[in-house]
């Protein structure tokens, strides 16, 4: 375990081009503020660059990880990482934003760009390749399920409760979805693990070349994640700075949040989509939009609580179109155990959907 920080400088060079961008920019920070916006929106396109390049060192973490514990551990690993991404960024940007919505768009983008984006291209350049690629179907059902409750019990019934009564069902929402997350880890590891896993044929795996151990693996991941919460910081401060008076849409920093934690999944997924892996996508996609509410969710709810602010997570009418639309395609085309591209289309059209309601909306 020693040599483990000299393996990740040697082998990780985006750790270390990271700790020097993190140095300088903390260094530099006062000083870009104090110019025009072009140098806030400059550095925040060079952290941009380096938080992405960590994110690939994730998925490549997370894959040798994924290949050696087997599912559904790989990608629960990766799913969390993600995850924790998206929560260290969303905290540290609420921190320094006035928008009230921030949390609620989050957790949205990161729906839809899991369900719609990544499923939906993975379906379509897996379709092109392979056809129709198969997948267990109960896995699908049981996120579905979960997805469709988690969502509705923490978006769309906040629409409906009174003022007055926020912090009682702040606390509800809190408890009952810690409930739904430890219900779900022990359902996904021990009674139904097999709902999450399907048997391939035998493959030529391109892991087996990695001799590091696999606590090598672990680390890495594990720093690269804290690097990329440490560059989200400065990320945070320099695009609300850009974002003052741009006339930007005040929804981008939310889709930025969800793009850049997704990083990891959506590399992943699309190469376990190339290699015929379906089920790889399925637990990723879906797994990380469910873990985006269960994990997500009380935190945020957590910090109103303790701040005494609440913070608006009823979904939007758009939103709420938009979601009810994901899910319902979801779970009719993910109902007989394989995806093909024009399953694959559909949802790619509803991200796009998204995205251009991102600027209209």
């Amino acid at each position: 375990m020693a040599i483990l920080p000299f393996a990740m400088m040697k082998k990780d060079k985006a750790l270390v081009v990271a700790a020097v961008l993190a140095g300088v920019f903390f260094y530099l920070e006062h000083s870009i503020l104090a110019e025009e916006q072009l140098a806030a929106w400059a550095a925040f396109a060079v952290l941009m660059g380096g938080i992405i390049a960590l994110s690939m060192r994730v998925a490549r973490h997370a894959e040798v990880l994924a290949h050696r514990l087997g599912e559904p551990y790989g990608t629960m690993i990766l799913t969390f990482a993600a995850v924790l991404v998206e929560v260290i960024m969303l905290v540290i940007i609420m921190l320094n934003s006035d928008v009230p919505t921030m949390a609620r768009d989050t957790v949205y983008s990161a729906v839809m760009l899991d369900i719609n984006g990544i499923l939906g291209l993975a379906a379509i350049i897996g379709g092109i390749r392979h056809g129709e690629q198969a997948y267990n179907l109960d896995s699908s059902n049981t996120y579905m399920a979960m997805l469709f409750v988690a969502i509705g019990i923490s978006m769309f019934v906040p629409e409906f409760i009174p003022v007055e009564s926020w912090r009682a069902y702040s606390v509800f929402t809190v408890l009952i979805i810690l409930v739904l997350y430890f219900a779900f880890l022990r359902i996904q590891t021990v009674e139904h693990r097999g709902f999450f896993e399907y048997e391939y044929e035998e493959m030529h795996d391109e892991y087996e070349k990695s001799s590091r151990a696999t606590q090598y693996h672990v680390a890495a991941l594990s720093l690269s994640v804290v690097m990329i919460g440490v560059l989200s910081e400065l990320l945070a401060v320099f695009m609300e700075e850009g974002m003052r008076g741009s006339g930007l849409p005040l929804a981008i920093p939310a889709v930025l949040v969800a793009t850049v934690s997704a990083g990891p999944e959506i590399l992943t997924a699309m190469r376990a989509a190339l290699g015929d892996r379906m089920q790889t996508v399925i637990n990723i996609a879906l797994g990380a939009s469910l873990a985006t509410v269960l994990l997500t969710v009380p935190v945020i709810e957590g910090i109103a609580l303790m701040t005494g602010q609440r913070i608006e997570m009823a979904m939007t009418p758009i939103q709420t179109a938009m979601t009810m639309l994901t899910l319902l395609a979801a779970f009719i085309s993910l109902h007989d155990g394989e995806t093909n591209v024009m399953e694959g289309m559909v949802h790619f059209a509803l991200f796009m959907t998204f995205l251009v309601l991102v600027f209209l909306a």
